[in-house]
Order: C-alpha cells, then sequence, then structure tokens
C-alpha cells in the first residue's frame, strides 16, 4: 500500500468527536457591542460621578476631609517609599493598617538597598493629583486617590472611620 492510500485509510478510521468550530476574530477578548449608539447615554447615578454620598455631607465638612485624606494619603507613599518614618501616622492608622505600611517599606527598603524611613531621596517623587471621597455615614468614608509617580499613576483606596475625635484609617490598599 502506497503512503498516500495508507493515509487516506487511517482518516476513514477517525471519528469526531465535536463537529469542528471557526475560531471567532475575538477569541479570548472581552466580547463588546461596537455598533454605533445614535442616543445619549443615560445619565449617570449620583453615586457614579466624582466625589458622592450614601449620605448628605456638608461641604465644609467634605472639603476638610478630603485635605486632610490628601495628606494622609501622601505620607502614606512617602512612608511606602522610604522617606518618611511609618510612626508619622501611628496615631491616624489601625494596628493592620501601621502593620501594611511598615512591611511595605521594609520590601521597598529591601529592593532598593536603604532603610526605610530615614529620609532617602526618591529618584521621582509621588504626588497626590487627586482624591474623591464618599460618606457612608458621618463616621466613616471611603477614599480613593490618584497618585502619580513622574510618568507613571497608581491608585489608592481608604477607609477612615471616626475614633476617639480623630479619623483613623482602618483599610489601606495600593493598587
Amino acid at each position: 500500500m502506497s503512503d498516500h492510500h495508507l493515509d487516506h485509510h487511517l482518516d476513514e478510521n477517525v471519528v469526531a468527536l465535536r463537529a469542528p468550530v471557526p475560531l471567532a476574530s475575538v477569541q479570548g477578548t472581552l466580547a463588546l457591542d461596537l455598533q454605533p449608539r445614535h442616543d445619549p447615554p443615560d445619565p449617570a447615578p449620583a453615586a457614579c460621578r466624582g466625589s458622592a454620598d450614601v449620605i448628605a455631607i456638608e461641604q465644609p465638612l467634605r472639603h476638610g476631609l478630603e485635605q486632610w485624606a490628601r495628606r494622609y494619603v501622601q505620607a502614606a507613599v512617602e512612608i511606602v517609599g522610604g522617606d518618611r518614618p511609618v510612626t508619622q501616622l501611628l496615631r491616624w492608622s489601625t494596628r493592620e493598617v501601621f502593620d501594611n505600611l511598615e512591611r511595605r517599606a521594609q520590601l521597598v527598603a529591601r529592593a532598593g538597598r536603604h532603610h526605610p524611613g530615614q529620609g532617602r531621596v526618591q529618584p521621582v517623587r509621588p504626588q497626590v493629583l487627586g482624591v474623591h471621597t464618599c460618606f457612608i455615614r458621618h463616621d466613616v468614608v471611603e477614599v480613593s486617590a490618584h497618585v502619580r509617580y513622574g510618568q507613571r499613576s497608581r491608585a489608592i483606596a481608604a477607609r477612615f472611620e471616626a475614633v476617639d475625635q480623630r479619623w483613623c484609617c482602618t483599610a489601606l490598599d495600593f493598587a
């Protein structure tokens, strides 16, 4: 038997388990409807527009907390970068947040071969560009911040709760 005849004979004995499916051009990607929309979009709910609240908060309180949160986040990124000692945020952080900041500062220091919190000069200084707040209750606020490192950006999320007449960071997440 010739090789060609043998190959043809083997193909006849192969049983397909399922019909072949052609590959879609979007395989492995998010399927989006890319058809043009002719109607204007629905207005975004209030909770999706900039700083929003679950409860109503007076503007002076919001503005004051946004400024305070901006300073807290700025200090946090400087702690992680090695420019400040972590103890500077001890009074305004829960033990879990404090320990997380300390751990991050140690990891960055080890990678950069420096000692954390001793005022090293980072090659690129982080800068908090924007802060948005959402008051869950009068004594609980969630904050998102945009931090710029030269040409790179990072998001930071935080939760602050009023404890003993002061705001305390109860959660801090770097993204």
